[in-house]
This record gives C-alpha cells, structure tokens and sequence, in this order.
C-alpha cells in the first residue's frame, strides 16, 4: 500500500539526511593562535594555489602503461567518476602529462608559477572540460581534510578588555570578511617572517615547506593599520581581532574559482578583472581611495588562492591581455585608486588555432607570448578512447532507445579516421594505422613502426571531426528513429553523410568527399564485423567444434608422425585425411608451402603443454579457433539455409535453427531482437549474392 507522506514527514527525513557534523568541519572558526597550531601539525594548510592543485592531482593516484614502448603516466583524477563523472577525460595521456609537469614544476617554484597556462587547440577537443574538471576538483578538494584551507574576517569594534574577550560573542554582522580570501599567515609582518618560517620548516622536505609570499589587499592593510595605531604596535591585541575560519571553493558563490569571458567591447572593462568603486559608499567614508569604498569583487581578487579560467582568451581584447603580464609574472594586480595588490592563484585560459595565429603574427603582444605556456591538446586518435567518450554520453542509463552494437564504434572509428594523416608506407592503410594506433598487432609491423608513424605525423589530431559533431548525429539518429525501437551503425552514419553538407566548418569540398570517402570506408569495416558476428554466432555449436578440432587434431598427428587414423565408425586405418586439414587451415590462409611447418607447431605445442601437465584447448589458439569457426560455419551454413530470409521462404526447421543463431545474437553479442533480426538479413543479403569474402 502507497502512504503518502507529509510535509513534516518529508523534512524530517531530510533533515536526518544532513551530516551535521561534516558541516561543523567546513564552517570551523578559531583563534589566529588555532590556527597557528593546524599550521605545525598540517603545514599543508598553508600551500600555494600551484602546489595545491598538483596535489590535487596526485591525490587521486597514478598508474603506468606502455604505449608503442613508451612509458606514460596515466592520471587518475582525470577520468575518476567520484565528482563530475560526465566530465571524464580518456586518451590524452601525453597533453595531460605535459599539464601535470606544468603544475609540479610551479609547485616547486621551477617557474612557471610565473605563466599564463594556455591550453590550445581544435574545437571540441577537451580544453574547456580539462579547465572546468579542474575547477569542480578545486571544489571537491577543498572541502576534503586532505585539502582544507583557511582565511580570515576582521572584527573593527572596540574590545574593552583583551583578557576576557571572547570572539564567539561577536554578532556575525560585526565581522568583516577579507574581500581576497587571503591566507592568514600573511598576518604576521614580514620583518618577523624569517623567524617563523625557519621554526616551522625545521625537518619538512624542501619540497613542502612554507613559503609566505606576499602583503595583505588594501581592506586588510587598512584594517591592521588602524588597529596597530590602536594599540600602539601591539601585533597581539591586533590578533584578537582576527578570527580564522575554514574556507571552501565555489564557483557558484564566487570563492576561490573565476571564470572571465569575452563580451561586446562596450560593456566590458577591466573592472570586472580587478574591481571597482562602490559609490554609495563614498557617501560614508568620504573618498574613493578608502579601500572600504571600493568593491574587491573582479575575477582576479575572487579567485585569489585559487584558478580562474579565460574562456577563449586570444579573443580578450588587449587591454584585457595586458593584465595578464602582471597577473602572471609578478602575482600582483592594479585596482584603480590602489597600489599593486598581490594575488596567489593559477591563470589558465585556452583558445582555438586561429586565435592562437592571430596571436603569434602580433608583434606588439610578444610580452604576453613570453609568458604564456602553451599545451596542445589535440583530438583523440585512440579508437578505444574515443569509444568511451560516446558510451559515458549513449548508455543504458541515460538512453531508452536500443542502441546496437558496434553504432558508437562505427561513429568513433569514422571520427578518428577524419583526424589521422596519411601514412607514409605505401603497404599501409588509413584504416590499418588505426587499428595499429588502438593496439591491434598486424604482421611486419612493430612498435617502433608505430613510433615512427606517430612521429612522421606532426599534426595528427589537430584537425578533423569534432566529437561534439558525432554527439549530435547520435543524437539525431535516435529522435528519427524511435518508432524503430533501436539505431544501429547505418542510421547514424547516413545522419553523419548527410550532416556534411551544412557542416559550418568545413569549407572546402575536397575535404568534404574526403570524409565521405572515409565513410564508405567504415561502412565496408562494418560489413565485415557483421559477416564474421553472424559467422561466429552460427558456428558457436561448442560440442561441434571440439569434435571439429579432436578429428583436425588426429589427422595431423598422423600426418606429422607419418602414422593412419583410424576410422570412428568403420574401425578401419586410413590415411590422414588430407582434404580436411586444407579445408581447415586455408581459413587462416595457412599457403600449401607452409602447411608442414603449421602441423608441426599445433603438434609441439600440444606436446609442450603435455609436459607441464596441461590439456590442449583449442580456444588458447587464436588462430586455429578462427579456423575450426569459419570450418564449421562454411559445413553449416547451407543446413541453416541463411539466403532463405531474404526469399522469405523458410520452412519449420529453418526458421529454428535461425531463431538459434539469433538468441546468440542476442545472448552473446548484446543484440535486441528487431536489431538482431535486420542484421541477420543484411548478412543473408551478402551471402545471397556471394559475396562472403572480401
């Protein structure tokens, strides 16, 4: 029975939802003196903005692969699902190691702390989601113990008695928040930092001490100002005015995360980078120089202690970019009516090519070109990876419609065809250097090969079709199709065919029959994967494959040892049946020269495992399996009388047999039954007219 619940009923379960406790860690507040002692046992809390994000990074954990005999690092936090899993990143391994370097060479002070980080690169090639993953980590990570920071707010009342005053008591509408988020060790002033940074990097690793770098913004200068005139230079009594709290990023709240954008040139200026006067204020406090009349409110000081994002940032007009050069390399900015005010945060923005041309053949922005570290981030030429890019967008949890398979694959292959150079061997095909690229081994290739492919292709990735295109076609292929029940392969190539013709960005109709050709391309590919489904899916008779392999194995046995076989239902010896081997081994294209050679191997092995005590399976046999399914494929397909679906006359003990092969369709391959049923006659179509090989 369906109670309802009630208003109230509903609050308290949410209410008893709530973790107060883990609410309490993210608001505490304390003392400067409370702080100081999180500070010596955690001196972490106290990191820069770059070292911070590198530990981010690295929290989430590392492993290594070899790719074409190169050791890379692939970086966990960028594909881990515990935050912003549709966000997640697969095959740019090197750009993103490139990236990491970057970080870790700022954390530790190499540099490039003092660089504009700019990602570069085509449309739609993971920029924008690499930025946005690392400002939700920034988020996700500041709220953890292992990335917790602090700043400070300002109480400018008067305290009648330092001994028994008691912060706790302050109304919170008294205290002053710092308008920069700054780190609270900025505090103490800098004649007295030598000190503490010695006391409290005794036995830290020089890679993780403290470094206080950096004055207090104008609000809080003012502030400790007044008070150290207050109380004539006592820095202790100044203290009690200062109360320290946890502080936690969010974009949403503009705290420690800015993101800058160009807009129409007339309503945009630099204020909405560094500030601006508060009007009504100056009323209140008489000048606009009081730091207490102006707004601290630009994307620069909001994301103090943290990153702020320059979305498409070659088209900033330059006055923008000129920020940036102080921003960048000195960690200071300039408020109208203040003196340089120093920022603590990563500047990292990201542009397409033709910006970036713009930018290379401008002479008068060479200072910004000087400081900027550029990364280019391609389009993945993974097969595998850019697969993943679809499924994570097309699954069963987001998608009704039956998507059949191989259709994400069949996009994604057409996808990275559009993005890979010609090769340069003349034995090799656009679509066997993709198969090579995604790990797939073909013969009298090696991975230097591949190496070298990778190397002759300079701009590999940098052009081609966007994943956001194939995105849309999937799209559009299941809202045309959903009376179909499903969308296979050819629905969402013809929608990408067809798409081509108003594709805004390609320009020039060579290229365009070039990805049409590259269709046909993938549509042969598919035909094959198909064929040699159906094919495995009519000769998965295991018992009919082990007896298959028993009689290829005795009759080579006797080949080899020069002996008969004797006849299961006879009982009489006869020679090796010759005509059964050839049939077998001709499947693999095992040449008549070679044939010896091919027995005597499938022999040794066997004997090999013998020795260790193991029995021969013919599935550890890639090749010979291959070989015994389109054997007894070949023996059976004319029992199942395929071509009989396209006629439309099937008799009784057809149709089952058909109905076999489609439930290992369905059961094996992931097949539905409308989906497995137009397959099955596409493939009969083939064979009616012959064409079963390639």
């Amino acid at each position: 029975m369906n109670m309802t619940l009630s208003g109230f009923e509903l609050m308290k379960m949410i209410g008893e939802q709530q973790d107060r406790r883990r609410f309490q860690q993210l608001n505490w507040r304390g003392t400067f003196a409370d702080y100081l002692d999180i500070v010596t046992r955690k001196p972490q809390v106290a990191r820069n903005a770059f070292q911070r994000v590198y530990d981010m990074i690295m929290s989430y954990g590392t492993e290594e692969f070899i790719d074409a005999k190169k050791r890379l690092i692939r970086y966990k936090f960028f594909s881990d699902e515990s935050f912003d899993g549709d966000d997640a990143i697969f095959g740019l391994e090197i750009p993103l190691m490139r990236l990491v370097n970057f970080f870790k060479g700022a954390a530790r002070g190499y540099g490039t702390e003092k660089r504009v980080l700019l990602l570069h690169g085509p449309v739609g090639s993971s920029k924008s989601t690499i930025v946005r993953r690392l400002k939700r980590g920034l988020e996700h990570y500041s709220r953890t113990e292992e990335g917790a920071l602090y700043t400070y707010d300002w109480y400018p009342g008067i305290i009648e008695n330092h001994d028994t005053f008691d912060w706790r008591k302050v109304p919170e509408s008294e205290w002053e928040k710092c308008p920069m988020h700054e780190e609270p060790l900025h505090l103490i002033p800098r004649e007295l930092r030598t000190t503490f940074i010695e006391r409290i990097n005794e036995g830290l690793d020089p890679d993780r001490q403290i470094r206080i770098e950096g004055d207090l913004c104008p609000v809080c200068r003012f502030h400790f100002r007044e008070l150290m005139q207050r109380y004539e230079g006592d820095w202790l009594k100044v203290m009690n005015h200062v109360r320290v709290r946890r502080l936690v990023f969010s974009e949403q709240d503009r705290i420690g995360i800015g993101t800058f954008q160009p807009k129409d040139e007339k309503n945009q200026d630099s204020t909405e980078l560094t500030g601006d006067i508060n009007y009504r204020k100056i009323a209140i406090y008489g000048s606009d120089s009081d730091p207490r009349a102006f707004n601290f409110d630009g994307e620069f000081n909001i994301a103090n202690r943290g990153i702020i994002e320059f979305v498409e940032m070659l088209k900033l007009d330059v006055a923008f970019l000129y920020d940036l050069l102080g921003a960048s390399q000195e960690h200071r900015i300039k408020s109208k009516k203040f003196a340089q005010t120093d920022i603590d945060e990563v500047i990292i923005g990201h542009t397409n090519e033709p910006e970036y041309r713009r930018l290379e053949n401008n002479e008068f922005m060479e200072a910004l070109k000087d400081r900027t570290v550029r990364i280019d981030i391609p389009y993945v030429t993974r097969l595998r990876d850019e697969v993943r890019i679809y499924e994570r967008d097309f699954n069963k949890k987001k998608v009704r419609v039956h998507i059949a398979p191989h259709t994400l694959e069949m996009a994604a292959m057409w996808a990275v065809l559009t993005r890979l150079e010609e090769p340069k061997k003349p034995n090799l095909t656009l679509l066997q250097k993709l198969k090579l690229y995604n790990g797939k081994t073909l013969p009298g290739f090696t991975e230097d090969n591949i190496k070298e492919l990778r190397k002759e292709a300079v701009r590999e990735g940098m052009e081609g079709i966007s994943p956001r295109y194939i995105q849309d076609k999937i799209s559009n292929a299941l809202v045309s199709n959903q009376e179909e029940g499903y969308i296979n392969p050819f629905m969402v190539l013809n929608e990408l065919e067809s798409g081509l013709k108003n594709h805004a960005l390609i320009t020039d109709e060579e290229q365009r029959k070039r990805y049409r050709d590259l269709l046909a391309i993938v549509r042969e590919e598919y035909t094959e994967i198909v064929k040699n489904e159906v094919q495995r899916a009519i000769s998965a008779d295991e018992e009919a494959i082990k007896r298959l392999c028993a009689n290829y194995i005795d009759n080579i046995k006797a080949y080899t040892q020069r002996e008969k076989v004797r006849n299961r239902y006879t009982g009489q010896y006869e020679e090796p049946d010759e005509r059964l081997m050839r049939s077998i081994e001709e499947k693999i294209d095992i040449p008549e020269s070679r044939k010896d050679d091919f027995r005597r191997e499938i022999m040794n092995y066997i004997g090999a495992l013998a020795i260790e005590g193991k029995t021969f399976d013919y599935r550890t046999n890639e090749r010979l399996h291959k070989a015994l399914e389109l054997k007894l494929f070949e023996d059976q397909k004319d029992s199942i009388k395929l071509t009989s679906l396209v006629s439309r006359v099937i008799d009784r003990d057809t149709q089952e047999k058909i109905d076999v092969v489609k439930a290992r369709l369905i059961r094996d391959f992931g097949y539905n039954e409308q989906s497995a049923t137009d397959v099955l006659n596409y493939v009969a179509s083939i064979f009616a007219r012959g064409d079963t090989r390639r």
